[in-house]
This record gives structure tokens, sequence and C-alpha cells, in this order.
């Protein structure tokens, strides 16, 4: 692996192996490596009981904020159950715009209904202006007479889409 040095934290995508995504953000917690599992909770139903269950929004992906160091990604690399830094190579993950990470950290903590959505190039890039989701950014469309906010995630080519109020939001 090439040296690479940047010693300003960024937040880099992990691919995790299928279904390791609470055990590889457990690891990098114990590590103290600041890590993000966005996750939505879903009502489950069995033979006997119903239960809220907690489920990766972005299935087979988590986050984490280190510095791109050769040291720091390496040691991301050697937890069980990641895969890969995504970006053009295992030598060069791609960093994330802050703001793409703020924004779907409010959003999950908001509790509100949120969907896995399709990624979108186009569309009209807004601001939510009021509430406990003011300084969120997304693309707003409009679909069966609502409008829905959409925040994409670049690097993983997926979103997530809340329904909101169109009045709340302001163009970019």
């Amino acid at each position: 692996m090439e040296q690479i040095t940047n010693s300003e934290p960024k937040w880099y995508a992990i691919h995790t192996k299928s279904r390791h995504e609470f055990q590889v953000f457990e690891r990098l917690s114990m590590k103290g490596v600041e890590a993000f599992l966005p996750t939505v909770e879903r009502l489950r139903k069995w033979k006997d009981r119903k239960k809220m269950v907690a489920f990766p929004l972005f299935p087979g992906y988590l986050f984490v904020h280190i510095p791109k160091t050769s040291q720091d990604i390496l040691s991301v690399l050697k937890i069980k159950g990641v895969v890969r830094l995504l970006g053009s190579g295992q030598a060069n993950p791609e960093a994330i715009p802050d703001e793409q990470v703020t924004s779907l950290k409010k959003l999950v903590e908001s509790k509100e209904t949120l969907d896995p959505y399709p990624y979108l190039n186009k569309g009209e890039q807004v601001r939510i202006k009021f509430g406990s989701l003011s300084g969120v950014e997304g693309i707003l469309v409009e679909k069966l007479g609502q409008h829905i906010l959409v925040l994409s995630v670049d690097i993983l080519r997926q979103g997530v889409a809340l329904r909101i109020n169109a009045a709340d939001v302001e163009k970019i």
C-alpha cells in the first residue's frame, strides 16, 4: 500500500460482509474509531409476536470518520467483517462530503419514516428551513401528489426519502 498522509479526518464509506454491519460498527467503536451506522426501525412479525427491529438503512454499508493515512486505513481494513473502503481502489478511498453525513444523521435522529430511494442526479436541490430537520439538504421530487426530500449519498449511489411539506424548503 502506498504511503498516504492527510491528517484531517474525513468521512468514508465501508462495504461490509452481508449482515455484518452491526458487528463491524461495534468493533470499530471498541477500537475508538468514530463510526456511523444509519438504521431504521421496522415492525418485524413472527407467528407468535411483533417487534420493532433496527435494520441498516443502507444494507452492507456504514461510515467511518478517520484521517486519510495508511495506518488509519489499514486499521479499518483489518476489522473482521470489513470488505473494503469505497473509492478508486483500496489505497485511495473517496471522502464523503461532511454535509451529506450531517444531513443523514439529522434524518435518522428525527425518527421520521425513512425509505430507501434510488440515487438521483437530477432534480431541485433544496434545504429544509424549519423544524428539527432545519439545514438538511437534498433533492425535492414529487410522487403521487406528495413532496419528497431525497438525500443522496454519492459514493454509495443510494439515497433515502422523506415526505415533507414543500413550503418548508428553500432552493439552494
